[in-house]
């Protein structure tokens, strides 16, 4: 009897063979790109005189550069026009299919990946961001890479891994109202550690995570990376198939979907597969988290106390030192009642329809405090219309809210979407590293959409679970 996991069987069906320094060589069946790690990639091939070897199964779009505010031609940034037009040049050049802002599809590379159905269970994909591990919520292995390995998997459409260990994660339980799929990454990552993950993939697992849809599975894969997984992915079932029947993939082909789908029920983990570790975590016992530091396992249920430093484990404590002198909370309060002065709703974390909806819902009949900037950015323009279809752009201008083009926008501070001086921010993405969002004077406090909008309409850090029951009463 198979005792696979599903890391197990993808990992078998790719491998081409075993290098002479251990690391296998792995045939990589989809190739995402962006603006940011590929110009140098390309430009590496050209001197080699080589070519792309597999631009079918290569797909570009533009988003870490690319402004949110006005993006017609040329952009006002030089050095964003500039990585634009080398990217367009590059695409065409090799013939690979690009999703360019004029072409509807544009968007945060892990947001139009799965919503086009370019991302499948059982494939191997990379890309040149660390953040690839969203679409492991499709049951694929999706790594991170670096820009020479973006030009070894344009040269040969392989890449030489190394076989990681499987972390299980089973949550079970039901999430209170209000505490959402980042909550449950969030809280994994103060257990585990930043550093918990190292030579592992996680796999998560339980009823918690098969209650969840597409776009929670996908917040929760998204932020493996920041606990120190190679990977992270959730195995297929209904709801992943679900999705893909929408997509443009097999809306129109739904041979092939029958076909794929009995190779996707395939890779799924055996009921008996064996594990190297197994963590267990109770949903039901967690609350809207936020970050009180400088990294993602710096982080508290809302209502709990901000940890002192000598009572974090002894490799905990430096960094918990120097994290609370840069954000200037105080052990033993909580973070609620911390004025915020920018809250941002975007990134490859939580920008996607269902995102906006949940944020959309608080935000209804309230206005954005006088003293807070308010950004919300969709992931894509498939979800920017699809937002604007259901009147979410004129709820959250009419809010005070700017409605932005999408992009990674203030997530990566590569763009015009900055802090200033010492602004705190509260956001909806993955990381808060000081000068992560533009200023190295600022702090970014992570949260879940509702807790963003929350903050955003009451000026401080508030557990949106007492803006639900006012609207209850």
């Amino acid at each position: 009897m198979s005792t696979q996991t599903l890391y197990d069987k993808i990992w078998e069906r790719h491998k081409v063979k075993t290098l002479p320094n251990g690391q296998d060589q792995l045939f990589v069946g989809l190739h995402l790109i962006h603006e940011a790690t590929s110009p140098q990639a390309f430009e590496m091939l050209r001197e080699a005189e080589l070519e792309v070897e597999r631009p079918d199964l290569t797909h570009a779009t533009v988003d870490h550069i690319v402004p949110t505010d006005e993006q017609s031609r040329p952009f006002e940034d030089e050095a964003a026009e500039s990585m634009m037009a080398e990217l367009e040049t590059n695409t065409q050049q090799a013939n690979i299919e690009f999703s360019d802002p004029e072409s509807g599809d544009q968007g945060i590379v892990h947001v139009v990946g799965p919503e086009q159905g370019l991302t499948q269970p059982g494939m191997t994909i990379v890309c040149g961001d660390s953040h690839t591990s969203t679409h492991g919520a499709f049951g694929a292995l999706a790594f991170g890479i670096g820009t020479s390995q973006v030009r070894d998997v344009f040269a040969s459409q392989t890449i030489a891994m190394e076989k990681q260990r499987v972390r299980k994660i089973a949550v079970s339980g039901e999430l209170d109202d209000g505490v959402e799929a980042k909550d449950v990454i969030l809280s994994i990552i103060r257990r585990l550690g930043t550093d918990g993950g190292v030579g592992y993939v996680y796999e998560y697992a339980g009823e918690t995570i098969e209650n969840l849809d597409m776009e929670g599975r996908m917040s929760i894969c998204n932020m493996s990376i920041e606990g120190g997984a190679r990977a992270g992915y959730v195995n297929p079932d209904e709801t992943t198939f679900e999705w893909l029947a929408a997509t443009d993939r097999f809306e129109t082909d739904s041979d092939r979907f029958d076909e794929l789908r009995e190779y996707w029920e395939s890779i799924r983990s055996d009921p008996d597969a064996t594990y190297d570790d197994v963590v267990e975590v109770d949903a039901g016992e967690l609350e809207p988290m936020v970050t009180w530091g400088t990294t993602p396992s710096q982080c508290v249920g809302v209502t709990e106390p901000i940890p002192a430093p000598e009572d974090l484990p002894a490799g905990r404590r430096e960094t918990a030192v120097e994290a609370q002198a840069h954000t200037g909370v105080t052990p033993g309060e909580t973070m609620e009642g911390r004025e915020i002065d920018v809250a941002f709703l975007g990134s490859c974390t939580n920008a996607r329809l269902r995102d906006l909806q949940r944020a959309a819902d608080i935000v209804e009949g309230r206005q954005v405090h006088d003293d807070v900037r308010g950004l919300v950015v969709p992931g894509s323009h498939r979800v920017k219309a699809a937002a604007e279809e259901r009147g979410f752009d004129e709820l959250f201008t009419n809010a005070g809210f700017e409605w932005r083009n999408p992009g990674c926008s203030m997530c990566t501070g590569m763009n015009a979407d900055k802090l200033e001086d010492d602004d705190v921010s509260i956001s909806s993405s993955n990381r808060n590293f000081v000068g992560r969002q533009g200023s190295k004077d600022a702090s970014t406090i992570l949260a879940n959409p509702q807790m963003v909008v929350a903050a955003a309409v009451t000026g401080t850090v508030i557990d949106v679970r007492e803006l639900k029951e006012e609207v209850a009463v």
